[in-house]
């Protein structure tokens, strides 16, 4: 399922930056301004995540998410901020913050945080995923079972395999699979995943990833 994340920024080229990156990366982005508009999506829409400034027009970040959270809305929500002070940070959590990430941030350590906010708010998917042929895999314990015995994997291949069955049919691209597998401190490794791919090939049969040449690979059921 496609996660929907609204994206608070009053910065245009920053807005602009961040959306096309998340977009890439598979996520919806619905973009506000200012305060207003912010509330003014909420109440359109579902948002699984919300990304707020805080200095924006009409209601500063803190104060939008505390009423907010006062209205009883529980949505994740991390502050994207240029204040870097121990006071500000603990504010943002105070009011009902779930991170706070520090401009000039890279893209790629915010899709970190994001996806692991993510999953510990909403899982991954469900507890047990059923293969066929007596394939099991419970994502939360990253275990793969044939008839109750258990596979041999590396916790990446758990990762991969998980990722993967997140997006049934769908094309997982490259950046995608290495931001998820690796750390932000990590170099990711093309050979390693190919070792990867081929392992869990070897458990759930060859025909069920498919490879897109040069972009990714799909989980085909």
């Amino acid at each position: 399922m496609q996660r929907k994340i609204l994206l608070l920024e009053d910065d245009l080229q920053l807005s602009d930056t961040v959306k096309q990156y998340l977009e890439y990366q598979g996520y919806e982005v619905v973009t506000a301004y200012d305060a207003h508009e912010a509330r003014d999506r909420l109440y359109e829409t579902h948002i699984d995540l919300m990304l707020l400034d805080i200095k924006v027009p009409y209601q500063n970040g803190f104060d939008l998410l505390a009423a907010l959270r006062e209205e009883g809305d529980t949505t994740p929500a991390i502050f994207i901020t240029s204040l870097h002070s121990v006071e500000n940070v603990t504010r943002g959590f105070d009011v009902g913050g779930d991170d706070y990430i520090r401009k000039p941030f890279a893209l790629k350590e915010l899709l970190v945080r994001i996806e692991s906010l993510l999953r510990r708010q909403y899982g991954s998917r469900e507890d047990i995923v059923d293969l066929g042929d007596g394939l099991q895999f419970a994502p939360k314990e990253f275990q793969l079972t044939r008839n109750g015995t258990l596979l041999p994997m590396k916790t990446k291949e758990a990762r991969l395999l998980s990722l993967l069955l997140e997006h049934p049919n769908e094309l997982v691209n490259y950046e995608k699979i290495y931001s998820t597998l690796w750390e932000y401190d990590e170099e990711p490794s093309a050979g390693s995943l190919r070792t990867y791919i081929k392992t869990l090939r070897s458990h759930i049969g060859k025909a069920h990833i498919e490879t897109v040449k040069n972009i990714g690979y799909r989980f085909v059921p």
